[in-house]
């Protein structure tokens, strides 16, 4: 029995209550066991410490600035991920000429090319969207890259069969058929772009959630500190949300698994052949015709069984 969406909901609100009253309780108890939490600041003062920043200018000039750094390399790195990714699966040599360069290239964490992006751009600005840009694109990449090749090759044969040429294999089947697999890389992007860029700007950002949240750390500013990282995870959560939803949209004609508790996919079983096999030992003469009709059957529930 599956719950409804607002008891779903409670739950969820309850979960999140139940975390910050237990940091609540154990920041203003000062427990020490362990985990100092005495050094920690309590809901509240993070609270007073968010209104506070909340009605002040700097804020909303962080949040704008982080966004748009954010979402101007996230959208670079989709359109070069995902093109990169077909032409790869789809040309060997493409597949020769890059895939060695980005195999080298891919395992280098982006925030290490921040070096790279100070020498190479002239303003820091530019930087921090390059070292964004590089953080999602590699997810992309190889997500696409693998739903590409997953395709199966009957869909393909038919559109050429039907007399369509290439871009008609590439919108047609090869971009629709991936769809799934790149907003799972697309998914993964835009989370890794908010740890790159936030690390970015701690190091040479001007302005921005990630330079505002160093700077509170510089002057022990801890409930500051705890105010960055709750704008963090509000953005990266707000973000991350909507590039889902942009997936469930453009992928709604995908046949959709419904959730079982427990983790048990509900199963069909097949109804025995055992009347066929009666029919025929009462009629020798009927008993190839029944075996075939058998035979049909099993290979149908097989069909069936595939596509579920």
């Amino acid at each position: 029995m599956t719950r409804r969406p607002l008891a779903r909901y409670v739950l969820r609100v309850a979960s999140l209550a139940i975390a910050l009253g237990l940091w609540q309780l154990l920041t203003s108890l000062d427990v020490d066991l362990w985990l100092r939490f005495s050094q920690f600041p309590t809901v509240a003062d993070v609270a007073r410490a968010f209104a506070d920043r909340v009605s002040g200018a700097d804020y909303w000039t962080d949040l704008t600035d982080s966004l748009t750094r954010i979402l101007t390399g996230f959208a670079l790195a989709a359109v070069l991920g995902v093109a990169t990714g077909v032409l790869v699966a789809r040309s060997r040599l493409a597949e020769d000429l890059l895939g060695p360069v980005l195999e080298v290239v891919r395992p280098i964490p982006a925030i290490a090319l921040v070096p790279v992006a100070i020498l190479l751009f002239p303003s820091n600005e530019q930087g921090i969207v390059f070292i964004t840009c590089t953080a999602a694109f590699f997810p992309v990449l190889v997500s696409t890259r693998h739903a590409v090749r997953a395709l199966t090759p009957v869909w393909e044969e038919a559109v050429r069969t039907l007399g369509g040429g290439r871009l008609r294999i590439l919108g047609s089947v090869v971009l629709p058929g991936a769809l799934p697999g790149i907003f799972g890389g697309l998914s993964v992007g835009i989370g890794v772009s908010w740890i790159c860029v936030i690390s970015a700007e701690m190091i040479s950002g001007q302005y921005g959630v990630g330079y505002r949240t160093w700077q509170d750390y510089t002057v022990v500013n801890y409930p500051g500190v705890f105010v960055g990282m709750v704008t963090i995870g509000l953005l990266g959560w707000v973000t991350s949300t909507a590039v889902e939803l942009l997936g469930l949209r453009l992928t709604r004609w995908l046949p959709r698994t419904s959730y079982v508790p427990g983790g048990r996919a509900r199963t069909t079983v097949p109804r025995p052949a055992a009347p066929v096999a009666v029919q025929a030992e009462g009629n020798p003469e009927n008993q190839p015709e029944a075996q075939h009709q058998g035979h049909d059957e099993r290979e149908q529930g097989a069909r069936d069984e595939h596509f579920v």
